[in-house]
């Protein structure tokens, strides 16, 4: 008599039900809810009491991108590309775009000087610990620190004033170019360490044979960077270009909590404002879920839009071979 065989891999299925019962109670079905609500008119008319959800089509999405006069089947649009959501993406691009361009750059510049065979630098640990440390802070702790700092009475901004780097009644709080760089900055320094560390785990799995061969040819540090490094890091800078982009586009924590008024929304005159600030405005201020959930799903479509570039930029091309002619 054959003894039953067991099948210990159906074991498995019960260890990863857990995730997808989480994924698809906080996460997918959430995401469909989104898309249900955007196209749904859906607001609180009074406390408790709300109109809808009733289909509508796209006019949410009209109403978040262009302003619009009259309402229902009488809807107008008066001008495009000119209301709150057009304007909170610009921000949230403007202040991605001003800390993730260094954030990267000094990433690979460090990632390389730690990994160079022929520099050498000693204290190494320390010195990434340091770097890395900024990531370790609360987003909240940091926003708070840099407003005692900056604000039109903090050390910082006097000390500034003092050496007429800036003018005397100048107000980083006040000025939207002082606001947004101060913003992106603290983007930049929480998050450049994190990309160095991914960066240099990226290049400690290429393998030496390809390094020492060059350095037997006569390549230099920067020829090997370019020549090799580079090119084989391209999977690691597409990794981090596009968290970078789904994580910069959704920043809430440190716009929300640096320079705001007593509604919550970004000074001066929305300047800091970002699309999630907004996106919570609409959703649990104004209680126009509608609108909120065609602002997220616009926020989705930009973010994949981006993605789809970096994808597309660092993508491995492989040459075009040349058929020989045959006469």
């Amino acid at each position: 008599m054959k003894k039953k065989k067991v099948e210990y891999g159906k074991y498995g299925y019960f260890f990863i039900l857990p995730f997808f019962l989480v994924f698809f109670v906080f996460q997918l079905y959430p995401l469909i809810y989104t898309f249900y609500l955007s196209f749904v008119e859906y607001y609180q008319i009074k406390l408790g009491k709300f109109q809808g959800p009733n289909f509508n089509g796209l006019k949410n999405y009209v109403m978040v991108l262009a302003t619009t006069k009259g309402s229902g089947k009488n809807l107008e649009v008066v001008s495009w590309f000119d209301t709150m959501t057009v304007k909170t993406i610009g921000n949230t691009l403007k202040i991605w775009v001003l800390n993730f361009i260094p954030q990267i750059l000094l990433a690979l510049l460090l990632a390389s000087w730690f990994t160079d065979t022929v520099v050498k630098l000693k204290g190494q640990g320390a010195f990434k610990i340091m770097m890395f440390m900024p990531n370790i802070i609360t987003a909240s702790s940091i926003a708070v620190l840099f407003y005692s700092l900056f604000n039109a009475n903090g050390p910082i901004a006097m000390m500034l004033r003092n050496a007429h780097i800036i003018g005397q009644k100048y107000d980083f709080m006040e000025s939207p170019g002082g606001t947004i760089g101060l913003i992106a900055f603290m983007q930049f320094w929480m998050w450049y360490g994190n990309s160095m560390i991914v960066l240099i785990a990226g290049i400690l799995g290429i393998s030496p044979s390809l390094y020492e061969a060059a350095m037997v040819d006569g390549a230099n540090s920067k020829q090997q960077f370019f020549k090799i490094t580079l090119p084989l890091l391209k999977p690691i800078i597409q990794y981090n270009l596009v968290t970078s982009a789904i994580g910069g586009l959704q920043m809430y924590d440190i716009p929300s909590l640096f320079n705001v008024d007593q509604s919550f929304n970004g000074k001066p005159n929305y300047a800091s404002e970002t699309i999630t600030m907004w996106i919570k405005s609409l959703g649990f201020t104004s209680k126009d879920y509608g609108k909120a959930a065609a602002s997220s799903i616009i926020l989705f479509l930009v973010t994949m839009v981006i993605s789809i570039v970096f994808f597309a930029v660092t993508k491995d091309r492989q040459p075009k071979q040349k058929h020989a002619v045959i006469r």
